[in-house]
C-alpha cells in the first residue's frame, strides 16, 4: 500500500484512525472514553485546590471527582475557578496534567486565548497566499485580543470555508473562556479519533481515505508489534523499549553484524525510528537510551540524527544529552494514553 492513506474504523471495539505512509503505520488514534475520564485536549472548568509546596504547582478539582495538576500557579488562590485544558495522559491514581494555556484547534486554525498575534503556518510559502490568509485572519478576528494560527491545510482551501471555521473557533473560545461560574464541568470534550484524523492529517492531503477493517490494511499487525518491547531495525539490529514506573529504558543492539560500523549504523537506525515508536506507543516522560557501544567521536553524528528525527514532532521533546555512564537522556511530553493500557483495557 503505497502513498499516504488514512484508515477510519475500529480497533478492539473502539473508534480508531490510522495513518499509513508507504505501507508503514505512521500515526494511530484510539478512542479512550472507556478507559480514562478525561482525554488529552479536553477543556474543563476546574476549582483550584491546595498548593503543593516544593512541587511547583497546585491541584485542581475537575469534573467527576478527578484531579488535575497545574504548574501555572502565579496569581491563583484556593477556591478560585479556572478554565483549563488537559495536556496529556495520566496513569491510574495520578492527577491529569492541565494548563491554563488553552488551544482551540480545528482543521484550518488554532485560536489561542491569552497569546495574542496572528501567525500563518511556515509551510505555506507562497507570498500571495500568505497575504490573502493574513488579511482574512485579521478581518475574521477583528476586535478580539485572542491569538490565531492559520494552519497549513488552508493552502488551496476555499476562503469562505476558512473564514467560517475561524469564526466558529473564535465564538467557541469566547464562550468557553468566560464560563467561570459553577462547579467543575467538562466544557469541550476531546475530539474523537475520526474527528482528529480529519483535522490533523489534512496536510499533506491523503492519497486515499478508507472506511473499513483495520486488519485488512495491516494496522492490527502493526499494533500487535507495538505492544512488544522488541523493535527490528534496518540493517539487522534491534532495540528494546521497556517502560517502567520511573522512566522508559531503551537498549540498542547490533544483532549479528560484527563490522566496525555496525554500532553506528544500528544507533542511527534507532534514532530515526525512535520518535515514531514513542508516538505510536503513547510513551512519554523521562527516557534513557543505552546505545550500542561506539567511539566518542561518533556521538556528534548520532546527536545530529536525533535532532533531525525529533524536529517535526508535535510532542515537546528535550534532548538532555549524555550521562557520565555513556547513556543518552531525553524527556518527551506525555501527550497520549499508553497504547498497552488501551489494548489491555476490557
Amino acid at each position: 500500500m503505497q502513498g499516504r492513506v488514512v484508515i477510519l474504523g475500529t480497533l478492539s471495539g473502539r473508534e480508531a484512525a490510522a495513518l499509513m505512509v508507504d505501507g508503514q503505520l505512521e500515526d494511530l488514534l484510539i478512542d479512550t472514553s472507556d478507559t480514562v475520564a478525561l482525554a488529552p485536549l479536553a477543556i474543563c472548568r476546574g476549582v483550584v485546590d491546595r498548593q503543593m509546596k516544593g512541587q511547583g504547582g497546585v491541584f485542581v478539582r475537575l469534573p467527576n471527582g478527578e484531579k488535575g495538576f497545574l504548574r501555572e500557579v502565579k496569581g491563583l488562590r484556593p477556591g478560585q475557578t479556572v478554565v483549563c485544558q488537559v495536556t496529556g495522559g495520566s496513569e491510574a491514581g495520578k492527577a491529569f496534567p492541565v494548563s491554563l494555556r488553552l488551544l482551540f484547534k480545528s482543521r484550518y486554525c488554532i485560536v489561542t486565548p491569552g497569546a495574542p498575534g496572528r501567525n500563518i503556518s511556515r509551510r505555506i510559502r507562497d507570498e500571495d497566499i500568505r497575504e490573502e490568509l493574513s488579511a482574512l485572519a485579521d478581518a475574521t478576528m477583528e476586535g478580539s485580543d485572542m491569538g490565531l494560527i492559520v494552519r497549513s491545510a488552508c493552502e488551496g482551501a476555499d476562503t469562505t470555508e476558512i473564514a467560517e471555521d475561524i469564526a466558529g473557533m473564535r465564538a467557541l473560545a469566547e464562550a468557553v473562556t468566560v464560563d467561570l461560574e459553577g462547579e467543575p464541568e467538562l466544557l469541550v470534550d476531546a475530539p474523537t479519533p475520526h474527528e482528529a484524523a480529519w483535522r490533523e492529517w489534512a496536510d499533506p492531503v491523503p492519497d486515499e481515505v478508507v472506511h473499513g477493517d483495520m486488519e485488512e490494511h495491516g494496522v492490527l499487525e502493526a499494533v500487535e508489534a507495538l505492544c512488544q518491547p522488541r523493535v527490528e531495525l534496518s540493517g539487522g539490529g534491534h532495540m528494546m523499549i521497556e517502560p517502567t514506573r520511573a522512566l522508559i529504558a531503551i537498549d540498542v543492539n547490533t544483532g549479528n553484524d560484527t563490522s566496525p560500523a555496525a554500532s553506528l549504523k544500528a544507533n542511527i537506525a534507532a534514532a530515526r525510528d525512535l520518535p515514531r515508536q514513542l508516538r505510536l506507543r503513547g510513551l512519554g516522560g523521562q527516557l534513557v537510551v543505552d546505545f550500542a557501544p561506539m567511539p566518542k567521536k561518533d556521538r556528534a553524528v548520532l546527536e545530529q540524527q536525533l535532532r533531525g528525527a525529533f524536529k517535526g514532532e508535535a510532542a515537546e521533546t528535550s534532548l538532555a544529552g549524555w550521562t557520565p555512564l555513556g547513556n543518552y537522556e531525553l524527556q518527551r511530553k506525555r501527550d497520549r494514553i499508553a497504547l498497552t493500557s488501551l489494548m489491555e483495557a476490557p
